[in-house]
Protein backbone atom coordinates (compact mmCIF):
# COMPACT_ATOMS: atom_id res chain seq x y z
CA UNK A 1 0.00 0.00 0.00
CA UNK A 2 1.35 3.36 -1.02
CA UNK A 3 0.81 6.82 0.30
CA UNK A 4 -2.80 7.90 0.00
CA UNK A 5 -3.90 10.89 -2.03
CA UNK A 6 -5.23 12.58 1.12
CA UNK A 7 -1.75 12.47 2.71
CA UNK A 8 -0.23 14.14 -0.36
CA UNK A 9 -2.92 16.85 -0.27
CA UNK A 10 -2.24 17.40 3.45
CA UNK A 11 1.49 17.84 2.76
CA UNK A 12 0.83 20.30 -0.07
CA UNK A 13 -1.61 22.32 2.03
CA UNK A 14 0.87 22.29 4.95
CA UNK A 15 3.68 23.56 2.71
CA UNK A 16 1.46 26.28 1.27
CA UNK A 17 0.47 27.40 4.78
CA UNK A 18 4.12 27.39 5.85
CA UNK A 19 5.03 29.51 2.81
CA UNK A 20 2.15 31.93 3.51
CA UNK A 21 3.12 32.36 7.17
CA UNK A 22 6.76 32.90 6.22
CA UNK A 23 5.78 35.47 3.60
CA UNK A 24 3.58 37.33 6.09
CA UNK A 25 6.45 37.49 8.57
CA UNK A 26 9.11 38.59 6.06
CA UNK A 27 7.11 41.32 4.27
CA UNK A 28 6.79 43.69 7.29
CA UNK A 29 10.51 43.32 7.97
CA UNK A 30 11.29 44.43 4.39
CA UNK A 31 9.03 47.48 4.78
CA UNK A 32 10.62 48.36 8.12
CA UNK A 33 14.12 48.04 6.66
CA UNK A 34 13.10 50.28 3.76
CA UNK A 35 11.87 52.98 6.17
CA UNK A 36 15.08 52.72 8.21
CA UNK A 37 17.20 53.03 5.07
CA UNK A 38 15.14 56.04 3.89
CA UNK A 39 15.58 57.65 7.30
CA UNK A 40 19.33 57.18 7.33
CA UNK A 41 19.73 58.49 3.78
CA UNK A 42 17.40 61.44 4.49
CA UNK A 43 19.27 62.34 7.68
CA UNK A 44 22.63 62.15 5.92
CA UNK A 45 21.29 64.35 3.14
CA UNK A 46 20.05 66.95 5.65
CA UNK A 47 23.45 66.91 7.33
CA UNK A 48 25.30 67.17 3.99
CA UNK A 49 22.95 69.92 2.82
CA UNK A 50 23.69 71.95 5.94
CA UNK A 51 27.42 71.24 5.66
CA UNK A 52 27.79 72.07 1.98
CA UNK A 53 24.96 74.56 1.75
CA UNK A 54 26.48 76.73 4.47
CA UNK A 55 28.96 78.08 1.93
CA UNK A 56 26.08 78.95 -0.40
CA UNK A 57 23.86 80.40 2.30
CA UNK A 58 21.49 77.43 2.25
CA UNK A 59 20.71 75.75 5.52
CA UNK A 60 17.79 73.71 6.77
CA UNK A 61 16.95 73.55 10.45
CA UNK A 62 16.99 69.98 11.68
CA UNK A 63 13.96 69.72 13.93
CA UNK A 64 11.39 66.97 14.51
CA UNK A 65 9.29 68.03 11.51
CA UNK A 66 12.14 68.11 9.00
CA UNK A 67 13.60 64.90 10.45
CA UNK A 68 10.22 63.19 10.10
CA UNK A 69 9.77 64.35 6.51
CA UNK A 70 13.32 63.38 5.54
CA UNK A 71 13.04 60.07 7.35
CA UNK A 72 9.68 59.12 5.88
CA UNK A 73 10.25 60.31 2.32
CA UNK A 74 14.04 59.99 2.10
CA UNK A 75 15.74 61.88 -0.72
CA UNK A 76 12.50 63.32 -2.17
CA UNK A 77 11.66 64.60 1.33
CA UNK A 78 14.93 66.50 1.58
CA UNK A 79 14.34 68.00 -1.86
CA UNK A 80 10.80 68.97 -0.79
CA UNK A 81 12.10 70.64 2.37
CA UNK A 82 14.69 72.55 0.38
CA UNK A 83 12.15 73.67 -2.25
CA UNK A 84 9.68 74.78 0.42
CA UNK A 85 12.37 76.76 2.20
CA UNK A 86 13.46 78.47 -1.03
CA UNK A 87 9.88 79.21 -2.13
CA UNK A 88 8.70 80.44 1.27
CA UNK A 89 11.80 82.53 2.08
Amino acid sequence: MGIGFDVIIAYVVGLLLLFLIGWLLITPIKVLLKFILNGVIGGLMLWALNLLGGALGISVAINPVTALIAGFLGVPGVILILLLQVLLA
